[in-house]
């Protein structure tokens, strides 16, 4: 079984030809040949590049470029706008673009939008028209999320992050799986998978981050590994984890069978997506 990091995030150095929305507290670039030599060095196959939102906001055109140079090893998917009324017109063309897998739509509670907003229902509809699934960032606002799941059983929804808020800098929060919980309840939702991205941000202890594996084994209990997805969420968390940090306790731990880490590190992953990567 392929090793896929369910979401990644490349990008170019900020310029006046592609400039940046806002500025995280990333590196200055970490661009598609640095992400995917990255991947090489620690035996990660394929990746799904998430255009970076904080960046790019819905313009996913260098996601395009990278994925056309490095088309086996990754699979793209682009943040849709619910304010735009011609949304379903953007997923159908991002639909005949080589190498897209998936939409994301961001309903975190900066977003200020109602699980029942239009356009959230018009890029539910169109999703299933496409059959694309939706990835879900509603860390922090795991109510509204269940609320749209719910509201669309037709629809494929993708959990972002556990659904829970991860820090973008150490330490960790106090109670860092406050959220566990309504992750759990989530788990009843048969429309629904989850991305285990980031986890190891949320650790109170060092690396290898022992403390994560009694909360994520309450996770693959409620959902099954064939609904749990591995993945780093790097660069978004460069600031607590460099790569090889996010990708080795998963490789490593005791925690899991061999069965468990290869359904867990890249058949899921297949499986949401129906991609796999290829050697280039």
């Amino acid at each position: 079984m392929p090793i896929i990091d369910s979401q990644v995030h490349a990008y170019e150095a900020n310029s006046p030809k592609r400039p940046w929305h806002s500025v995280p507290n990333w590196p200055d670039h970490v661009t598609g040949d640095e992400m995917v030599a990255a991947m090489d060095k620690v035996g990660v196959d394929g990746a799904i590049f998430i255009s970076a939102f904080s960046l790019y906001r819905y313009d996913a055109s260098y996601a395009v470029e990278v994925q056309r140079a490095h088309p086996g090893r990754l699979a793209i998917v682009k943040p849709v706008d619910p304010d735009d009324p011609g949304v379903a017109d953007v997923v159908a063309d991002w639909k005949k673009t080589r190498g897209t897998v998936g939409i994301r739509i961001m309903l975190t509670k900066e977003a200020r939008r109602a699980p029942d907003h239009p356009g959230l229902d018009r890029i539910a509809r169109a999703a299933v028209r496409h059959d694309f699934p939706v990835n879900l960032l509603c860390w922090d606002n795991l109510d509204a999320g269940r609320a749209l799941i719910d509201r669309h059983p037709d629809t494929r929804f993708i959990i972002d992050h556990l659904g829970i808020l991860q820090p973008r800098v150490p330490p960790a929060p106090p109670e860092p799986w406050a959220d566990l919980p309504k992750v759990l309840e989530l788990a009843k939702r048969p429309n629904a998978v989850i991305k285990v991205s980031g986890a190891c941000t949320l650790s109170r202890e060092p690396y290898p981050f022992p403390d994560i594996w009694d909360p994520l084994a309450r996770v693959f209990d409620a959902w099954g590994f064939d609904r749990c997805l591995w993945g780093t969420d790097w660069t978004r968390a460069f600031a607590v984890v460099n790569y090889e940090q996010a990708v080795e306790p998963f490789r490593k731990t005791s925690r899991l069978s061999d069965a468990e880490r290869a359904m867990l590190m890249g058949g899921a992953s297949v499986k949401a997506y129906g991609w796999s990567p290829k050697k280039e």
